[in-house]
């Protein structure tokens, strides 16, 4: 499992990725995914919502479990992947693709998100 080294990555295993006009695209890891098994409901926080970093913003329920989704910043979101919504099963088959979960517009990245490497380490053990 290779996660891609742009992104940020927060210990609750979903990852950010910053675009230039401080939006972030945000979504659960691979690894997350895996551990999940098959992803068959989503429930995600609307656009307009504030959301605080830490804190749940949604939920993912697969076949094995139910599981909170955490938001990794703070900030108003600005787009839910309306894709996932309909076919959940992307979260797994494309994590980091098509399976993005939300947008949010955000002033600072936490200090306490993981570089790729961190990551891999943290999830590892």
């Amino acid at each position: 499992m290779s996660n891609p080294q742009q992104l940020r990555y927060s210990k609750e295993h979903e990852w950010l990725s910053v675009a230039e006009d401080g939006v972030a695209t945000v979504g659960i890891t691979e690894h997350a995914a895996n551990a999940l098994g098959d992803v068959v409901f989503v429930q995600l926080p609307e656009a307009g919502d504030t959301l605080a970093a830490g804190e749940t913003c949604g939920e993912l329920e697969s076949t094995k479990s139910v599981s909170d989704l955490y938001s990794p910043v703070t900030g108003e979101v600005t787009e839910v992947n309306e894709d996932v919504v309909q076919d959940p099963s992307l979260v797994n088959s494309a994590p980091f693709e098509g399976g993005w979960l939300f947008k949010v517009r955000f002033s600072e990245e936490p200090a306490d998100l993981l570089s790729a490497d961190e990551y891999t380490a943290f999830s590892a053990g």
